[in-house]
């Protein structure tokens, strides 16, 4: 993760239940996709009321007996291709070896009835595995599996074309999920797993078309990854590698130890709309080394009160936002639904400071600051032609390196009240920086070349939003805390049609 160069690893049903919500205000239509009125005013609290399956057996479909131990596995062995497997009522366990694990065939259905549970218990490390496509799982729990570190127990290959709808995964190390191409995860509960909710990585990626639409993702990382490894960036409710077209809506995603969402590295096309991400310990929202994405109509609350507050008490001055984007813009020529990164329509309120752009000087390809484990843009396909004399000219000078570039942020809500979140300074932010260019000693980055292009060359844009409360704004380093005069004054001329006032009139 590109935190101030800090290094850092690695239609059912939607809504079970609602809750009402805050609403905000309309705007005009994003750029070539359907608009959105405001923020969410729905919440799927799908944990607290599951959708229960068929209480008896489909037509055709095979019968798995919880009293025998490995039937599930066994049966799916046995069976061709295309067959509905109907698990009864029960606790449903594999065999006792760590290894055991149901591997279906291409197009299997499995279907739970009321209160079937496949167990782990503890023992085994995945439950569904394999490359088999078009696999659906239905109205299962999924618990008590170990997978190891950013390893996943449901869909552990990260096979194409699975649907997973209306099951809950909870209880499990590792990633509850893993996700393939053409994924659709509907109206499930992603609850209290080890590391991720769902971590949607395919090594011989990228991942196509993926769906996440109305589930409840909450309580991940209980193991505490950053604890173990400080620094680690792999924690949270869900983290997107390399996804090529993701849409992400209607999901509640609350109470995360750690980042709600989070794309990191060379990730493009995300719309990410109606969710509503609160309470989560670090941002509601990281979108990091990647490209062209809409985020709007979220109501996005009580967010980063825990790391936000742990860096400030360290005196830290760096920005710690709540929506933060690292070395992401738009960029035309990586071929998306839109050519920018639309922020929109959104609610933000109290929460730990707003939005952050952020660019580190030092982090390009074949730079020893890269920490995206050798990665390279979208734009270069050979990292080595990323050295000097080349990159000190374009195109590769641009193309070397990944730019908060193109960033529209419009129509937003902005609420903040010190007094609900519990601090006194540092929790105000909105944010446009870049460090001092230092590493290496061949780099075309250095001083402040990169400070002055994100702040005032590659048209990143507040403008028409609404602020409630003592907010302050940061442009070019972190030394630079301005009032909304000065960021709406000469040079950086931010927030044009913005209105501001200390308290919110009703």
């Amino acid at each position: 993760m590109g935190i101030k160069g800090r290094h850092w690893a690695l239609p059912a049903a939607l809504l079970a239940l609602v809750l009402p919500m805050a609403t905000g205000c309309d705007s005009a239509p994003s750029t070539r996709l359907k608009p959105t009125a405001g923020p969410a005013t729905t919440v799927a609290r799908v944990c607290a009321e599951p959708a229960s399956g068929p209480a008896k057996a489909p037509a055709g479909a095979v019968t798995v007996d919880p009293a025998k131990p490995g039937d599930l596995a066994a049966k799916t062995k046995s069976r061709p291709p295309n067959t509905t497997f109907w698990l009864r009522p029960g606790r449903h366990r594999l065999d006792k070896d760590r290894y055991a694990q149901v591997v279906p065939k291409k197009g299997d259905v499995y279907l739970g009835a009321p209160g079937a549970v496949l167990d782990g218990r503890r023992t085994n490390q995945y439950a569904f595995s394999g490359n088999a496509p078009g696999v659906t799982i239905r109205y299962l729990t999924v618990r008590g599996f170990v997978a190891p570190q950013n390893e996943g127990v449901v869909n552990h290959d990260s096979a194409d074309g699975w649907v997973i709808e209306h099951t809950t995964i909870q209880d499990n190390s590792g990633a509850g999920l893993m996700a393939g191409a053409r994924q659709q995860v509907r109206a499930s509960c992603l609850r209290d797993n080890g590391q991720y909710g769902m971590n949607a990585y395919k090594g011989n990626g990228p991942i196509s078309g993926l769906v996440l639409e109305g589930n409840e993702i909450t309580g991940n990382n209980t193991d505490d990854w950053e604890r173990k490894q400080e620094g680690c960036g792999c924690t949270g409710g869900v983290k997107f590698w390399a996804v090529d077209g993701a849409d992400v809506r209607g999901n509640w995603v609350h109470d995360n130890r750690g980042t709600g969402l989070w794309a990191d590295t060379d990730n493009n096309d995300f719309l990410i709309e109606d969710n509503v991400l609160e309470a989560n310990d670090g941002a509601a929202l990281i979108y990091e080394t990647s490209y062209n994405a809409v985020v709007r109509g979220n109501t996005i609350r009580r967010n980063n009160w825990v790391e936000g507050r742990k860096y400030a008490d360290r005196g830290d001055s760096f920005p710690f936002a709540t929506v933060y984007l690292s070395e992401s813009g738009g960029e035309p020529r990586v071929r998306a639904r839109t050519d920018k990164i639309e922020i929109a329509r959104n609610l933000l309120e109290d929460n730990w400071s707003g939005i952050t752009l952020w660019e580190n000087a030092d982090r390009f390809c074949n730079s020893p600051a890269n920490t995206s484990s050798g990665d390279c843009t979208l734009l270069v396909k050979n990292t080595k032609r990323c050295a000097q004399p080349a990159i000190a000219t374009a195109p590769l000078y641009d193309d070397c390196r990944w730019r908060t570039q193109r960033v529209d942020i419009h129509d937003n809500r902005f609420v903040l009240d010190k007094s609900v979140v519990g601090c006194t300074v540092k929790c105000d932010r909105m944010a446009v920086l870049a460090n001092y260019g230092t590493y290496p000693d061949w780099s075309p980055y250095q001083g402040d070349r990169v400070a002055e292009a994100i702040t005032g060359k590659q048209h990143n844009r507040w403008h028409d939003n609404t602020y409630v409360g003592p907010w302050r704004f940061v442009a070019h380093d972190p030394s630079r805390v301005l009032d909304s005069g000065q960021w709406q004054g000469t040079p950086y001329r931010q927030d044009a049609g913005s209105t501001f006032r200390a308290q919110d009139g009703g």
